[in-house]
């Protein structure tokens, strides 16, 4: 046994140091022929639980694969300039984030843009209609992580082949005139995809996370910070003002590079009130209006709140969400507070649960369930007439 190991307590120390007698002829001097020489052996300490290690796609290199034309370029900046006048009041339109739960199905993703565009064009005077491309689903213990985790649904976590396939799928859709909004939970996907987001979510799980803050004060888009999954929605209006301050703190360039990097600050930042496990719904006209004020206090944009017609706010049940945004509705006759409503819509209601190598239903959620695509067009054309005469 070395010193400082012990067959109980395991490695201890980085460095241990053994005594050793040199072999003759090592040493001419007969009188040091017997001196202990130290000799310096490292023992590993990191690393213990890490079973394997693979490559990352660097994220230039992804942007060089799968590359944008002047059109897309030109969906991503005016839709980022709407939400931001939305937000602050210049433009008297209601913004809407709607689309699948999480992506898990290219082919019917792209179909659903193109019936979700259809109806993006038809309201486009009254609401400005993002598209819900999630590919991260954060979990409360274990699960699916989503999309760019696992693409194949089969825990091979073909990760490159994931941000392939998302940033494709970003491209397809912005290809179609249709803005894609997105969640960002892992800190490090960003640099691949975000050139092609146009508005993103901080969720429930992380609004408290300094981190995220610090991500989203560099993000070139607007952000929307969710209350905690218990409701309180303090949090959400402290990750706004944090997000926009100026930040020092270290991520990765384009180059896949160890870098320090400092942020300007995000003024494009607003609250979703999405309800939660202690405090129940909060989309009704109390809450909002109570929210409101909350980011008037600090000098925040007062338009500053959105609300999730799905999680609390529906109890879980997609079919509580037209009730929720009926109400939302009823609130756009005297309320300024609201910039936008989140919907959780698919081509086809409800959800399944995904078993590899079994047939599955075409348009339809292996996580939360949605809305269908006819009650989606019924809800967004509710919340037209509402924003006309607001």
């Amino acid at each position: 046994m070395v010193p400082g190991s012990s067959s109980k307590q395991g490695i201890v120390n980085t460095y241990v140091t053994l005594l050793v007698t040199p072999p003759d002829g090592l040493i001419d001097d007969a009188s040091h022929r017997s001196a202990n020489v130290e000799i310096e052996m490292y023992i590993k300490t990191d690393d213990l639980r890490i079973k394997q290690i693979r490559p990352l796609i660097p994220p230039a290199i992804l942007q060089e694969e799968i590359s944008v034309t002047e059109e897309i370029t030109e969906t991503v900046t005016i839709a980022r300039k709407t939400f931001s006048d939305i937000l602050h009041g210049r433009d008297r339109r209601i913004a809407a984030i709607v689309g699948p739960c999480s992506i898990h199905d290219p082919e019917a993703a792209v179909d659903y843009a193109h019936r979700l565009k259809k109806i993006a064009d038809r309201i486009s005077d009254d609401v400005f209609i993002l598209m819900r491309a999630y590919f991260e689903k954060p979990r409360t213990s274990v699960g699916w992580k989503g999309f760019i985790n696992d693409p194949e649904l089969d825990e091979s976590f073909h990760i490159n082949k994931g941000l392939r396939l998302a940033r494709k799928l970003l491209v397809e859709i912005n290809a179609l005139g249709i803005p894609t909004a997105s969640e960002f939970l892992d800190i490090q996907i960003p640099q691949h995809i975000s050139d092609v987001t146009s508005w993103v979510a901080i969720g429930a799980r992380t609004t408290e996370s300094q981190v995220h803050r610090e991500l989203a004060s560099g993000l070139s888009m607007p952000v929307g910070f969710k209350n905690t999954t218990e409701g309180s929605v303090q949090p959400a209006v402290d990750a706004v003002i944090a997000a926009r301050s100026q930040h020092w703190f270290p991520g990765v360039t384009k180059q896949a590079i160890a870098a320090i990097l400092q942020t300007a600050g995000n003024q494009d930042c607003h609250i979703i009130l999405r309800g939660g496990s202690r405090t129940g719904p909060n989309f009704d006209a109390e809450h909002v209006d109570k929210a409101s004020q909350k980011l008037a206090q600090h000098g925040l944009p007062e338009r500053g709140v959105m609300v999730d017609c799905s999680h609390g706010n529906s109890k879980k049940d997609y079919r509580l969400q037209s009730s929720v945004l009926q109400d939302i509705c009823g609130q756009l006759k005297t309320s300024k507070a609201i910039c936008g409503v989140m919907i959780e819509s698919n081509i086809v209601e409800g959800r399944q649960d995904y078993v590899p190598g079994k047939d599955h239903v075409y348009g339809q959620s292996i996580t939360d369930s949605c809305v269908g695509i006819e009650e989606t067009e019924r809800m967004l054309l509710e919340l037209a007439a509402a924003a006309k005469g607001s």
